[in-house]
């Protein structure tokens, strides 16, 4: 028995850190959406097997316990207080990772999503979110995907209306940003709220990707010291960008265009450069069966 679930990554079109609670946990302010560039991850419930087998087409990826997706397994067979069953998971990567686009988050969410159809546990989505949230704070969001905002650690989650026909480039640079230091960063920078997210959150109300473009902020692209992240934008924006911002903690930065040729365009132009370049689209949904 097996399902194979895509599993979308995210934007942050608006990202604020709060502050920080006594855990350790930050609190943010964020709008979040899901884009069409997808992995793929296979879970098969396996009779003659014991415990969690996890196989990635990415080698840089532990395959291991500290995998978001053996976590989804232990933390669902925990909610339904049941022993691991023999669990096989297959995941193409085509997200980059550690690039802040919630690749490890997605993969989680399919997990979950798929499990929970296998097993015929019957949860609902909120059911579920709550075992994600265990997992990761970016789980949730990729278990419902569309346009949310995120209050709290990010699983405080507000539907918004869907985003406006866009076309969207994504480029990931081959520098790494390591979450656990923006986020000391992050710290040592304070809290003072510099920005809002009411302008993205209008556009998307109103439908205009231009008030969208306007809003985009992430308070990391201050305090994370990366030259190049500031040098794609203005690129982006060079080749006909409405606007562009670096997605999570980066390294991925995106640029929004109102025009599909110009966005393609722009793709082709970054490609001599770099590795990974994606032309991509706002997306409704989160995690769904392939």
């Amino acid at each position: 028995m097996k399902r194979t679930v895509l599993a979308p990554a995210k934007l942050n079109l608006f990202l604020d850190i709060t502050g920080q609670r006594s855990d350790g946990y930050h609190l943010v302010n964020m709008v979040m959406q899901a884009v069409s560039l997808y992995d793929e991850v296979t879970v098969s419930v396996e009779e003659d097997m014991e415990g969690i087998r996890i196989e990635c087409s990415d080698s840089d990826i532990p395959c291991d316990e500290s995998n978001t997706a053996y976590k989804a397994v232990k933390a669902f067979f925990d909610a339904i207080q049941q022993p691991v069953s023999g669990v096989w998971i297959r995941i193409k990567k085509r997200i980059p990772s550690q690039a802040g686009l919630a690749g490890g988050s997605t993969d989680a969410a399919a997990v979950l999503y798929a499990l929970n159809d296998m097993l015929s546990a019957e949860m609902t989505m909120a059911e579920l979110a709550d075992i994600a949230e265990k997992i990761g704070a970016d789980v949730p969001f990729c278990l419902y995907g569309g346009t949310m905002t995120a209050e709290g650690i990010g699983t405080i989650l507000s539907p918004l209306p869907d985003m406006p026909e866009s076309y969207i480039v994504i480029v990931k640079p081959e520098v790494k940003v390591s979450t656990a230091e923006a986020y000391r960063l992050s710290d040592a920078a304070g809290y003072a709220r510099l920005r809002n997210p009411d302008k993205v959150i209008s556009g998307i109300c109103n439908g205009s990707l231009e008030d969208i473009a306007r809003g985009l902020y992430n308070k990391f692209e201050a305090i994370v010291p990366v030259p190049e992240i500031q040098d794609i934008k203005a690129r982006l924006r060079t080749e006909g960008a409405l606007n562009a911002c670096m997605t999570g903690s980066g390294s991925a930065v995106f640029g929004l265009f109102d025009d599909r040729h110009t966005a393609e365009l722009c793709a082709a132009h970054l490609e001599e450069q770099y590795e990974q370049v994606f032309v991509v689209s706002p997306l409704t949904e989160g995690v769904s069966f392939h």
